[in-house]
C-alpha cells in the first residue's frame, strides 16, 4: 500500500534518474538545452501508476538546478509537503469542536458514523462538513481511534481500558527455552459426537513454549475445568520437563486451588495476565488460527467426528506438521529452536509425584467420638494411631476423593492415606485394637496434696490472720 511519504520518495528517485546523467557526464558550455531536449523527447514510467509519462524542458531544467548544488540531490528533488499539511483548513473550528465533543461521548463509533452524525447535526445550521476522507485523516492525525467500550462497564474492565490507552504494548520473548510457558483454552468450531448421541463443541487446551513456540501439549476436552488443566499440564511436563514459569489468564481453572498449589510445589512461577488484558498472552492466538485454518479444515470430510478421533488427529498434526513447520517470526521450526536452546529446563517428576503436587492443602478438626474428619461433604476415618491429633492436615484434589492423604504440617511428608467412612463395614462390630500411646503411665490414686496448695496454706498461716470463715459444729475442733 502506497503512502504519501513513499510516493514522494518514488518521485524523487525518478527525477534523479532522469537528470542524474547530466551530473555524471556534465554538458559542454551551451549544450545544456540540447541535452535537456533529448531527455524531454523520451518516455518514462510513472512512479506510482506505472503508466507512460513525459516531461517538458523547463521542468527538467528546474530539476537540474534544484539538485545541482544540493548536498543531497535526491532529497532536494522530493515534492514539498503542502503548507497546510496537518492543519485541515477545510474543517472549520465549530465543526471541529463538534467532532471532538462527539468523539469524547462516543469513542466506540466508526468514522463513518461520526461523519454521518456531523452531516445530520449541521443540515440546518448551514455549516460546511468536509468530506469523509478529511474526517478520517483528522481523527487519525489526532490519535482519536475507535475504542470499544466494555460490555458490562465493570471496574476491572474500566481500569484495563485506561491502562491500555495509557501504556504502550510491546512484543516480548524470553531468552531461554522452558523459561516461560503459555497455557490457554480454545473453544472449538466443530462439535463432536458423544456415545450418548449428543453433539458437543469441545475445548482445546494448548501449552506453548514462549521462546521456541513449540507446542508442549495439545488436547481436546469437553469442558474447561481444573481437573482437565492439571491432566494436560502434567502430560506437557512429562514430555518436555519442568518449566520455570507459566502464564495464564484468570479463568476459574487457572486460579483453582489445586492448580496454584501444584505450581508452587513444583517451583513454577505462576504469572497471571492482568484482568481483561488477553493480548498479553497473544502468542496463543497464532496457534488457534493455525488449528482452525489447517487442522479443522482437513477434518471437514469427517462427518461423525468423535473426541477420540479428534485428539488422535490433533496429536499427529501438532507433532508432524506444526512443530516441524518454519515459523515466520523466529525463522526456524519450533522443534529446531527448542533443541538449539539455551534451556533452563528441569527433569520431570514421576506421574505419581505430579498427581500429589496438584492437590489442595486443608486442615480439619478431628471428631474425638469416632476419629473422623469432614471433607467435601463426606466423613473420612483417621487411623487410631493419630487419634491424638486435634487438627488433621490433609492433601486432596476435589475431583479425586479416593486419594486423600494425612500429612505432617511441618515437613509436608505424607503420613498415611485416609479413606471415606464405610458405615456398612463398621456395622459388623469388628474393631481394630488401638495402639498404646507413647505417654507416661497414669496412677490410680494420688499420693499426697499438691505442692502448690501446700504452699498457699503455709503462706495464709504465716499472715497471722484467723481463717476468714465461721466453722460449723460438724467440723472437727482445731
Amino acid at each position: 500500500m502506497s503512502t504519501p511519504s513513499s510516493n514522494r520518495d518514488r518521485w524523487a528517485q525518478l527525477r534523479f534518474m532522469i537528470v542524474g546523467r547530466l551530473f555524471s557526464e556534465p554538458p559542454e558550455p551551451g549544450d545544456l538545452f540540447h541535452r535537456l531536449l533529448e531527455l524531454a523527447n523520451k518516455t518514462w514510467r510513472h512512479p506510482v501508476t506505472g503508466g507512460e509519462i513525459r516531461f517538458g524542458v523547463s521542468t527538467l531544467e528546474r530539476w537540474y538546478y534544484q539538485a545541482l548544488k544540493a548536498p543531497d540531490p535526491v532529497a532536494a528533488l522530493k515534492n514539498r509537503p503542502g503548507s497546510h499539511r496537518g492543519t485541515f483548513p477545510s474543517l472549520g473550528l465549530e465543526v471541529r469542536e463538534q467532532l471532538c465533543s462527539q468523539y469524547q461521548e462516543h469513542p466506540g463509533w466508526t468514522v463513518k458514523l461520526h461523519y454521518d452524525n456531523l452531516v445530520s447535526l449541521n443540515r440546518e445550521t448551514g455549516l460546511v462538513v468536509p468530506s469523509y476522507p478529511t474526517i478520517l485523516r483528522f481523527l487519525k492525525a489526532r490519535g482519536m481511534q475507535r475504542v470499544q467500550r466494555p460490555r458490562r462497564q465493570t471496574e476491572g474492565e474500566r481500569i484495563a481500558l485506561e491502562r491500555l490507552e495509557r501504556l504502550e504494548v510491546r512484543s516480548y520473548e524470553v531468552e531461554y527455552v522452558q523459561g516461560l510457558w503459555h497455557l490457554d483454552f480454545h473453544h472449538g468450531s466443530r462439535p463432536v459426537l458423544l456415545k450418548s448421541g449428543e453433539w458437543v463443541k469441545p475445548i482445546l487446551l494448548g501449552i506453548l513454549d514462549d521462546r521456541s513456540r513449540l507446542v508442549c501439549h495439545l488436547q481436546w476436552y469437553l469442558d474447561e475445568t481444573a481437573e482437565h488443566l492439571v491432566h494436560g499440564l502434567s502430560q506437557a511436563i512429562m514430555k518436555r520437563g519442568l518449566p520455570r514459569a507459566l502464564m495464564t489468564d484468570n479463568g476459574a481453572a487457572m486460579v483453582a486451588g489445586e492448580t496454584v498449589q501444584g505450581l508452587e510445589d513444583l517451583g513454577i512461577l505462576h504469572q497471571r495476565i492482568l484482568p481483561y488484558s488477553a493480548y498479553q498472552n497473544g502468542k496463543q492466538e497464532y496457534l488457534w488460527s493455525r488449528v482452525e485454518s489447517r487442522l479443522m479444515a482437513m477434518l471437514e470430510g469427517e462427518e461423525n467426528l468423535t473426541l477420540k478421533s479428534l485428539n488422535l488427529a490433533t496429536q499427529a498434526w501438532v507433532e508432524q506438521e506444526y512443530n516441524r513447520t518454519p515459523h515466520s517470526e523466529i525463522k526456524a521450526t519450533p522443534l529446531e529452536r527448542y533443541l538449539q536452546g539455551p534451556s533452563v529446563s528441569r527433569p520431570s517428576p514421576s506421574s505419581e509425584d505430579l498427581a500429589d503436587a496438584f492437590r489442595l492443602k486443608a486442615s480439619r478438626r478431628q471428631r474425638r467420638s469416632d476419629g473422623t474428619v469432614a471433607l467435601e461433604g463426606q466423613r473420612f476415618e483417621v487411623p487410631g494411631r493419630y487419634r491424638h491429633l486435634e487438627l488433621a492436615h490433609l492433601r486432596y484434589a476435589r475431583w479425586d476423593l479416593g486419594h486423600v492423604d494425612l500429612v505432617d504440617p511441618i515437613e509436608g511428608q505424607t503420613l498415611c492415606p485416609i479413606r471415606p467412612i464405610d458405615k456398612a463395614a463398621n456395622a459388623s462390630g469388628q474393631r481394630k485394637r488401638l495402639e498404646p500411646r507413647d505417654t507416661v503411665p497414669l496412677s490410680s490414686n494420688p499420693s499426697t496434696m499438691a505442692p502448690l496448695l501446700k504452699e498457699l496454706i503455709a503462706d495464709y498461716a504465716a499472715s497471722g490472720l484467723p481463717p476468714a470463715y465461721l466453722p460449723t459444729t460438724e467440723e472437727d475442733p482445731a
